[in-house]
């Protein structure tokens, strides 16, 4: 057991160190893209199924209500949030797969960011999600792992693709989060601390 423990943090340190090279641009750059999008008052939504779902929901938790300062609220919706409202689309239209689609129809704009979770980048609620937001003009920011899966294809040039390095579903969750908190720190510093300092 205590190999497979040193194994674990072993494993974890070492994709942290690879992403440390690979994905300092990626990272800087949905962190921009998110907070001139915010300036422009307009929001961010979220999504991403099973262990990413649960990391939309933090990092959506973490833009409106902040972590580590006291700080005005910041409009994030987390799609993957309203149970009633996802087991509705998915009745009414007998398609699971469009539980994020319809809600970027009803409340998506120009202007807005989705960010999209996804181990693989082939899941197709989240392939719907993106092509709603593209008919919508909206920013995307992909985070993924593996090769990126389907999702890949549909970004723009103006969109972000942050892509794990690795193929297990557990670590590129984990790593998820690790980016999403990071990306929190770079929006408050900027919006709020350096805001503040000057």
């Amino acid at each position: 057991m205590q190999s497979a423990i040193k194994n674990y943090f072993t494993e974890s340190i070492q994709t942290q160190i690879v992403m440390t090279e690979a994905l300092s641009e990626p990272i800087e750059q949905a962190a921009s893209i998110i907070i001139n999008a915010l300036l422009n008052d307009n929001k961010i939504l979220t999504c991403g199924n099973s262990i990413s779902a649960a990391n939309a929901q933090n990092f959506t938790a973490q833009l409106v209500s902040g972590i580590d300062i006291e700080r005005p609220n910041l409009p994030a919706i987390a799609l993957v949030a309203d149970n009633i409202l996802i087991s509705s689309i998915a009745n009414h239209y007998n398609q699971f797969n469009d539980i994020y689609a319809k809600q970027i129809q009803a409340i998506g704009k120009q202007g807005d960011i989705l960010i999209v979770l996804s181990p693989t980048g082939n899941e197709k609620s989240i392939i719907r999600a993106v092509q709603e937001s593209v008919i919508k003009d909206m920013t995307i920011i992909s985070l993924t792992g593996g090769d990126g899966g389907d999702v890949v294809g549909l970004l723009g040039q103006n969109d972000i693709e942050i892509r794990i390095p690795s193929y297990k579903e557990r670590t590129i969750c984990e790593m998820q989060l690790m980016v999403l908190n990071c990306l929190c720190q770079l929006i408050e510093n900027t919006l709020f601390i350096h805001k503040e300092a000057h």
